[in-house]
């Protein structure tokens, strides 16, 4: 089974209880299916539950364990946390918005040439958008995936999520026995893939200084932010009214470190697991929300008609950043395509004290958990389940319109997470998403060919949600 499917499984054998208990192979977890419950642990105990799993020892690969989303909690990780904050506020991100607007030109001017329709696999071709969008924003790079496909930057990407049988052993033996690990030192992230990114990030930061180079990229407003001279403010972020959006904690709000606390390689760490996160994630929330579109022509035309309007009272031939944002049906397209197809089928979060959930119904039982048990929160069930959706496979923006958003279940909506621990970037990354499908919206039609899968199966490869033999779809350039 996939990883989603097997989730689901499990939830549904307890359709009344609020936990249950599963193994990891020979590790003991308890997967958290009441929403006051998960609630609990990613926000109001955060002090229990400060951390993800850890997948790996600093000692064995340090720029893996070293970012902001797998390393262990306290000081360093909220020290971190008020460093990157910033750069993710509305008014930064609209100055990184032209960089993305590029990308997506870049996007239409290689499928413009083609008059006839174009048959493409939507999860390897948006990965080349939103990897020019990260090289771009995140590194500094310029690069063009689709008409250099070969290109350095791109192809390192690929080299580390690629999941191969070494990775799994790996991963597995991290698993079984990290105090072996810490001594064999073998990495998640090869040496060489490494060392790219770290002469990437230090060449490119040291150029800058020495000839008084500004990029507005998210390098330089990490290194702004590392020096001090940028602090999160919650005023910019009124004007975005996206229903995804992940709030960002008080943890995020206040600068909690000094510029002598932030190495290069920790700068290096953070923008590798942008990479790490921002590559596939979008990517795949982006495919499935095209698949969508395809399968569903009628809210492809409301989004469409949306669109046109958008640009018919515009002076430009394309759209800026407040008037993407204001999309109302865009943005509805969007998180019901995050609700059905939630990139990462389930989180979790790792407790650092002992910590007991109390009876509450009947039959339960006060139960008293030891320190360092993994809960899991399982976003692809919640997010199915029809107590909080009603027919939840059918694909329905409607469900978050202004009429009907109020209907629905406050926190079954987890795309981002939740708490302190919440996604970082989800203003960027929902921002690179929207941008992509107003892009093509604005030039062609996407339809359904031959080989796109009705319904979809979901692949039992790969960490982030997939469709078994790829999201094949046809992309019509429009005659009007």
């Amino acid at each position: 089974m996939s990883m989603g499917d097997l989730m689901n499984h499990l939830y549904e054998q307890f359709p009344n209880k609020r936990y249950f208990g599963m193994y990891q192979f020979l590790s003991p977890r308890l997967v958290l299916r009441d929403l006051d419950l998960i609630k609990r642990i990613a926000v109001k105990d955060f002090d229990i539950f400060p951390e993800h799993r850890t997948l790996v020892a600093e000692e064995g690969d340090p720029l893996f364990a070293r970012n902001i989303l797998f390393m262990k909690g306290g000081e360093k990780w909220q020290r971190l946390r008020s460093l990157l904050s910033p750069t993710f506020t509305s008014s930064k991100l609209k100055l990184m918005y032209p960089l993305m607007f590029k990308c997506a030109q870049q996007f239409l001017e290689h499928y413009e040439q083609n008059d006839n329709v174009t048959e493409l696999e939507m999860k390897e071709t948006i990965s080349k958008y939103t990897n020019d969008v990260i090289a771009s924003v995140a590194f500094g790079v310029e690069c063009n995936s689709f008409a250099n496909p070969n290109d350095t930057f791109y192809l390192m990407g690929k080299k580390i999520l690629s999941i191969s049988f070494v990775k799994v052993i790996i991963l597995l033996m991290y698993s079984f026995s990290p105090f072996i690990m810490k001594l064999v030192k073998l990495r998640i992230i090869p040496e060489d893939v490494c060392n790219f990114f770290r002469s990437i990030v230090q060449d490119t930061i040291k150029f800058r200084e020495e000839n008084g180079v500004v990029r507005q990229d998210m390098l330089h407003l990490l290194n702004e932010a590392r020096k001090g001279r940028m602090k999160y403010d919650e005023q910019e972020n009124h004007s975005d009214l996206g229903f995804a959006v992940a709030q960002e904690s008080e943890i995020g709000r206040k600068q909690k470190f000094k510029y002598s606390d932030i190495s290069d390689d920790d700068l290096i760490a953070q923008a590798i697991v942008f990479f790490l996160a921002g590559f596939d994630t979008s990517s795949t929330a982006l495919s499935f929300c095209i698949y969508e579109l395809a399968v569903n022509p009628d809210v492809q035309e409301k989004l469409r008609n949306e669109i046109d309007q958008v640009l018919s009272s515009n002076t430009t031939d394309f759209v800026s950043y407040e008037d993407l944002l204001s999309m109302k049906y865009l943005d509805m397209v969007v998180t019901e395509s995050l609700r059905k197809w939630p990139p990462l089928v389930s989180v979790d979060r790792r407790s650092v004290k002992p910590f007991v959930i109390e009876s509450e119904l009947p039959g339960e039982e006060t139960i008293h958990f030891p320190k360092s048990t993994t809960c899991i929160i399982p976003v692809y069930s919640i997010h199915r389940d029809p107590k909080y959706y009603p027919n939840p496979e059918k694909f329905d923006p409607e469900r978050f319109s202004e009429k009907n958003k109020h209907l629905l279940t406050p926190s079954s909506f987890l795309a981002f997470g939740m708490g302190p621990k919440n996604c970082v970037g989800s203003r960027f990354a929902l921002l690179e998403v929207k941008l992509l499908l107003f892009a093509l919206l604005k030039k062609f039609e996407i339809v359904p060919v031959s080989k796109t899968p009705i319904p979809i199966v979901i692949t039992k490869k790969g960490i982030f949600l997939g469709a078994e033999g790829g999201l094949w779809l046809g992309l019509k350039k429009r005659t009007t």
